[in-house]
């Protein structure tokens, strides 16, 4: 956009910075890929957004990563926006509270995952060892993708998590077994369980 200019009372051109672009404009400028519009964006709305984001996640780092990948999502589907049905800001912000609610869905059945883990062989390794032997999991049509995720898995906490779902031990027998400290078991089941939690959509509700 080019500057203003206006004369002074000495009759001095000077320059009147230009408007800040609406944020219609910034949105046409991201449609047409250009990468400073949507830094702007960011500058813009940035600290709003992150707010949105914690009154949900109630977690600093969560809601950083999300923010970028919200931005990213904005970036990559600027094509969707339609002036025509709405204001940027409110569409920005459907945006992010649908990705901040996924976002702590998976965070839940996460923590479910893991409470089960933890706990499950704790309280009755019998019934692990007996429903969740390794034969019985070959045997299963959803084994393969079981398979494909642990083994996609750095070996360390393929090694874990093998021990916990296989075998049935819990945290404290598989770091007995390894002789390798409690905590670090501990981060290795949950890293892999982590990493496993998109493949194991399907399964999640079962583990």
């Amino acid at each position: 956009m080019p500057k203003k200019s206006s004369t002074n009372h000495g009759g001095d051109t000077v320059a009147v910075p230009p408007l800040d672009p609406t944020d219609e404009a910034l949105m046409a400028a991201i449609q047409q890929r250009d990468p400073q519009a949507l830094a702007d964006l960011y500058d813009r709305y940035g600290g709003i957004l992150k707010a949105l984001i914690m009154r949900v996640l109630h977690n600093e780092a969560g809601a950083d990563d999300l923010l970028q990948e919200i931005f990213v999502e904005i970036w990559n589907h600027a094509q969707n926006f339609s002036a025509q049905k709405g204001k940027p800001l409110g569409w920005i912000v459907t945006l992010a509270r649908r990705r901040s609610i996924d976002r702590l869905r998976k965070y839940l059945a996460y923590a479910r995952a893991e409470d089960r883990l933890q706990h499950s062989p704790e309280q009755q390794p019998d019934a692990w060892t007996h429903n969740v032997t390794e034969d019985a999991i070959e045997r299963n049509d959803r084994s393969a993708v079981l398979r494909s995720a642990i083994r996609a898995l750095p070996e360390p906490q393929q090694h874990a998590i093998e021990l916990a779902f296989f075998k049935g031990m819990s945290q404290r027998e598989i770091a007995a077994h390894t002789n390798i400290p409690l905590g670090t078991i501990k981060t290795r089941l949950e890293l892999g369980l982590k990493k496993m939690t998109e493949t194991l959509k399907a399964l999640k509700d079962e583990f």
